[in-house]
C-alpha cells in the first residue's frame, strides 16, 4: 500500500510556522492520521514553535479532526509554544463555538492576524 500523502503545506516565516490544509474535506481516518503525523513532526522539530494552522481550503471536517487539534494543542503548549487557527469556514467555526473549543483555541479571522503579535480577532 502506498503511503498517504498528507494534504498539508508548510511554510516557515520569520515569526511563525504556517501549516495550510490543502483539502476541502478532512473526513477519512487515514487522512487525519497522516495529518497528525505531519503536524506532530513539525512541532517536535521546533523549540517554542509559533504554529498557525490555516483552514482556508477546508469546507468539511469530521469530529476526529477536533481531537487531532486538541492533541496538537497539548503538544505545542508542552513545548511552551503558541498555536493559532485561522481562516475557518463559518459553518466549521459554528462547530467550534457549540463545542466551546473557541475557548480552547486562539482563532483568528485571517492569516495576517494569526501571524501578527496581537491576540484574538475572531469570536
Amino acid at each position: 500500500m502506498a503511503a498517504i500523502k498528507p494534504k498539508i503545506s508548510v511554510e516557515y516565516t520569520g515569526n511563525a510556522t504556517i501549516m495550510t490544509f490543502t483539502d476541502e474535506r478532512i473526513l477519512e481516518e487515514r487522512d487525519i492520521q497522516a495529518l497528525q503525523e505531519s503536524v506532530m513532526s513539525v512541532v517536535e522539530q521546533a523549540e517554542q514553535i509559533n504554529l498557525v494552522l490555516d483552514f482556508r481550503n477546508v469546507r468539511f471536517l469530521s469530529s476526529a479532526v477536533l481531537g487531532l487539534l486538541i492533541r496538537v494543542s497539548k503538544k505545542v503548549y508542552e513545548r511552551q509554544g503558541k498555536l493559532r487557527l485561522c481562516n475557518i469556514d463559518p459553518k466549521i467555526y459554528e462547530i467550534f463555538r457549540i463545542t466551546r473549543l473557541t475557548k480552547v483555541f486562539d482563532i483568528c479571522k485571517d492569516l495576517e492576524s494569526a501571524t501578527s503579535t496581537g491576540g484574538k480577532t475572531a469570536g
